[in-house]
């Protein structure tokens, strides 16, 4: 087993594969194990705290630590006796990695980007797309669309510190659902940044869920991070550990956050999908000068894309069943806030890729999203380009 990095949808099920008799190793970044196996202890917490069975236990979590072969970035392993694999920054997240995989002593040549950020943030360097080799890619297609063109990220974060600033100065409330890993600490940075500089007005900035926890996982592995945020941690001046950020962690601390003024509160999950975030939502959507910003990616069916969508009324599930909800606050989606790559990055990964690809194979993404990416990308490059189906096989050569 290969791992990209430890978003769940990723690394999710790696505990229940050891548990169904898997023997053998897994490759990724010490990082991405560190958070995975977070991740998967928590996921095992939330199952017992909604009363179901998980579908794997602790012991699973300490079998795939202890079968887990950690790489760095850059370093040529042998995984079989005719296939080697070279992990290479992927800007996604800490710790995530594109998979250029040597097969058959040089004979085909893979890279599979995971999820990758060709576009250089305040957390991480952008992207490689640079290789020895390169054949076939396997290409992400989150924001793939016609439609998914990222505006300039300077122009994102003015707008997105001019609503907040606007908010706090009439006494609302700013809740932030994020993603624990990688948007989190990212819109951390952001804020502590634009306190420091007196761009936004002191007030209390809360953080719930899991986030604190992967925050002290970064300053473990300086050397992941960008160059800036790297500095800092070996200057003594960890933005993580700012005083400006205060942890939530019981619901009596979470009363007096919904009870306060004004506030920044940045929680989990980014979906509004359980976890701190919604019950936040509960509390603050009543109040019209409170405002809720979505900046991270909104899966179908949740609660986030319904408000994405203009929803008034949501319904949520509550310990007495079902509660529905009228949303009285202000509600702004921000895009160009993504550590996944925009439409325009995905093309310029591949038009700047060297050496260039013979195919590229385009997953991950709402099915329209990859077909119109993979239609671009072959118009822009003539390069063939596939869009698997579920179950379908693709012969490499």
């Amino acid at each position: 087993m290969i791992i990209s990095h430890a978003h769940l949808d990723h690394s999710g099920l790696l505990p229940y594969l050891y548990k169904m008799g898997y023997k053998g190793p897994t490759y990724m970044t010490a990082p991405t194990r560190d958070i995975a196996s977070l991740l998967a202890l928590d996921f095992i917490g939330v199952s017992y705290k909604q009363a179901t069975a998980p579908l794997f236990s602790s012991g699973d979590v300490g079998e795939m630590v202890k079968r887990t072969i950690c790489i760095g970035y850059g370093e040529v392993n042998d995984i079989a006796s005719d296939i080697r694999i070279t992990l290479y920054n992927a800007g996604h997240v800490l710790g995530s990695a594109q998979v250029h995989i040597n097969i058959g002593n040089g004979s085909h040549n893979f890279v599979y980007s995971g999820d990758m950020k060709y576009g250089k943030t305040r957390l991480l360097d952008m992207a490689t797309n640079k290789f020895p080799r390169v054949e076939t890619i396997q290409i992400e297609s989150t924001y793939g669309g016609k439609g998914d063109i990222l505006p300039p990220r300077k122009e994102t974060e003015e707008r997105f510190l001019e609503m907040v600033k606007e908010t706090l100065e009439k006494g609302g409330k700013v809740l932030l659902p994020e993603l624990g890993l990688g948007h989190a600490q990212e819109t951390m940075l952001r804020v502590e940044e634009a306190m420091r500089k007196g761009e936004l007005p002191k007030v209390p900035l809360y953080v719930d869920g899991m986030v604190w926890d992967i925050n002290a996982i970064h300053t473990a592995y300086p050397d992941f991070l960008s160059v800036n945020v790297r500095n800092q941690i070996f200057q003594d001046s960890n933005p993580f550990t700012s005083e400006i950020f205060s942890r939530v962690g019981s619901p009596q601390e979470r009363k007096s956050v919904i009870e306060g003024g004004p506030c920044i509160v940045i929680a989990t999950s980014g979906m509004l999908v359980g976890g701190a975030s919604v019950e936040y939502f509960k509390q603050f959507a009543d109040n019209k000068d409170n405002l809720l910003i979505l900046s991270c990616y909104q899966g179908p069916g949740s609660v986030g894309r319904q408000l994405q969508e203009g929803a008034k009324l949501v319904t949520l599930e509550d310990e007495n069943g079902n509660k529905t909800i009228e949303v009285k606050m202000r509600v702004e989606l921000v895009n160009g806030l993504s550590p996944h790559s925009g439409r325009n990055e995905l093309m310029n990964y591949i038009r700047n890729m060297e050496p260039k690809p013979k195919r590229i194979i385009v997953n991950h993404g709402e099915i329209s999203k990859s077909l119109d990416l993979a239609s671009s990308l072959y118009k822009a490059n003539r390069i063939e380009t596939n869009v698997p189906r579920g179950l379908e096989t693709l012969r490499l050569k």
